[in-house]
């Protein structure tokens, strides 16, 4: 086996969590990450922006902050995703664990790069270079009616501010989500977030299961 066969061998697999703000999310991986450990593997759970060394700040920046320029904003989430590749989910990866994240690349594409109009390529590039081409194995895109989603975030009760944006605005991320998905449906499950929480549990594990199984790696 060659080197590069190795390190892929006894790399941990990279699990995104991605869609709008109240599709549940947080639910579904802390579901995959109690199966993944009742199967005895070593799991990571994380979430952006926030779970780096840095992430504290950021999101109290982002997210709990006044008016911020849209260019200033993506580069915040770049500057805490370079940090949180480096140190939680690359280290975790070369271990072998596997590594689940509620939000990666694609919110900032669908958010900044779609939501803000940065541009989708614009924001695509500096999240790459921000992650150094890290992709996930495997992206759970969470898929939720417009309605649903605005009815789940009031009973919460509470809006930080990217939340609060327009309706039309938060239309906008969801198409781009779609379209990131559509773009490559091999790297995708994408599921309706209206469903039970319990059945989008089961079908997002036998994905994982398949993932394991096939021995495919993000990339290729």
């Amino acid at each position: 086996m060659s080197e590069r066969s190795e390190e892929r061998a006894g790399r941990g697999r990279f699990i995104a969590f991605e869609g709008g703000d109240g599709v549940g999310k947080s639910t579904q991986v802390r579901l995959l990450a109690d199966y993944l450990r009742g199967k005895q593997h070593e799991v990571v759970v994380t979430h952006e922006p926030g779970d780096s060394r840095i992430g504290a700040q950021v999101r109290s920046v982002v997210l709990d902050g006044g008016e911020l320029d849209a260019r200033a904003e993506a580069l915040l989430f770049a500057a805490d995703r370079a940090d949180h590749v480096a140190s939680v989910i690359s280290p975790a990866l070369a271990r072998g664990a596997s590594v689940l994240t509620d939000r990666y690349v694609d919110s900032s594409i669908a958010y900044q790069g779609v939501g803000r109009a940065l541009g989708v390529s614009s924001v695509a590039a500096l999240s790459e270079f921000a992650t150094e081409g890290l992709r996930p194995d495997l992206t759970v895109l969470l898929d939720l009616d417009p309605a649903q989603r605005r009815l789940r975030l009031e009973q919460l009760g509470q809006f930080d501010r990217i939340e609060r944006e327009p309706d039309e605005i938060h239309d906008q991320i969801r198409r781009a989500f779609l379209e990131l998905a559509g773009a490559a449906p091999e790297r995708y499950l994408v599921l309706d977030a209206s469903r039970a929480a319990d059945e989008l549990a089961v079908d997002i594990a036998a994905a994982v299961e398949e993932l394991v199984a096939s021995g495919r790696m993000s990339g290729e």
